[in-house]
C-alpha cells in the first residue's frame, strides 16, 4: 500500500501538529492499519456517499491521538482519505478536529477527485 497526501492535507496536519505533537506518530499506527483493513470499518471508518464520483472516499472518526490524554480513540480527530483498491494507494484528503469543524469538506473532496 503506498501513500500520499494532498498540498492542503500537509497544510492541515501543520497546523494541528501545534496543538497536538504527537499526531506524526499517530498516524504512522493509522497507516499501519490501514495497510491491513484500508476499507470502511464501523463503527470506526465510514465511506462518504452522494459525491457522485467513483473513487472511495471513507472518513475514520475514531483515531487514538496520545496528545489528547484520556481520550483514546475518542479524540474527535478525523481522517479524510481516497482509497484507490486496483492501485493499491491511499491519498489523505483532509484531517481535522471536529470542534474545530462539523463534517468533511466535499468541495475540496471534488475537486480533487472527479
Amino acid at each position: 500500500m503506498t501513500f500520499q497526501e494532498l498540498a492542503i492535507f500537509r497544510k492541515d496536519l501543520k497546523g494541528l501538529l501545534k496543538k497536538y505533537r504527537t499526531l506524526n506518530d499517530d498516524l504512522v499506527v493509522v497507516k499501519r492499519v490501514l495497510e491491513v483493513a484500508p476499507n470502511e470499518r464501523p463503527p470506526f471508518s465510514f465511506r462518504i456517499d452522494n459525491l457522485g464520483i467513483e473513487t472511495c472516499v471513507i472518513i475514520v472518526k475514531k483515531i487514538a491521538c496520545k496528545a489528547l490524554k484520556g481520550r483514546g480513540v475518542n479524540s474527535g480527530l478525523r481522517l479524510v482519505y481516497a482509497h484507490f483498491e486496483k492501485e493499491e494507494k491511499i491519498t489523505f484528503i483532509e484531517l481535522y478536529h471536529k470542534n474545530d469543524k462539523e463534517n468533511e469538506d466535499r468541495d475540496r473532496i471534488l475537486a480533487n477527485f472527479k
